[in-house]
């Protein structure tokens, strides 16, 4: 009987200190893998959602706005029973980045809509002309202006005859490459003259 249960007898041995060191850096090791992969992957998951974030802040807010009074031109020069070219300033809005905006309408980098209550034109032709300092480029930077020449269309109701063409509210929208639309609505006053500030 007492060899049976001689297995079961005390021992008083343990790990030894260098054991106990290597099972411990066992430990260490794979806890700062672990760590370093899952804070990886947290910085690569907020650098991707800055990044969505940044882009998103960019195409909602407006680039570009509206810098004084939207003027149209009226023809004949003499008695005027149209409008031929609304003309249009923009500038950049605060704390925006530069815009390029391209060498004419052809260019596509800044696209201009007109709408009234019988036509609607994706693409209007347009022409563009700085005002004041500017660097000889076609990016519209902080502290520049540029004004737009906008042809309206042939089949617009501001090209049809005296009595179609006046107090007619129509609509235009400046489409950057980047940032938000800016819409532009006026009316055409009562009376057409050789040169008009729309409100």
């Amino acid at each position: 009987m007492k060899g049976i249960f001689s297995i079961f007898r005390k021992d008083d041995r343990a790990f030894t200190g260098l054991e106990s060191a290597i099972v411990l850096t066992a430990f260490v090791v794979v806890a700062a893998v672990f760590s370093y992969v899952v804070l990886g992957a947290g910085f690569t998951t907020s650098d991707t959602a800055k990044k969505t974030i940044d882009e998103g802040v960019k195409q909602t807010t407006s680039s570009v706005e509206l810098a004084g009074d939207v003027i149209a031109k009226g023809t004949p020069a003499e008695k005027p029973t149209q409008v031929s070219d609304i003309l249009i300033t923009l500038q950049l809005t605060a704390g925006q980045s530069p815009v390029d905006i391209g060498e004419d309408s052809d260019a596509g980098m800044l696209v201009v809509t007109y709408a009234d209550n019988n036509t609607y034109n994706q693409s209007v032709a347009w022409d563009k002309d700085f005002v004041g300092d500017n660097d000889g480029d076609s990016i519209l930077e902080q502290h520049e202006k540029v004004q737009l020449t906008l042809a309206v269309p042939d089949d617009s109701m501001l090209q049809g005859e005296l009595d179609q063409a006046v107090n007619r509210e129509f609509r235009v929208e400046i489409k950057p490459k980047v940032g938000a639309i800016v819409p532009i609505t006026r009316v055409t006053p009562p009376q057409l003259d050789g040169v008009m500030v729309l409100k």
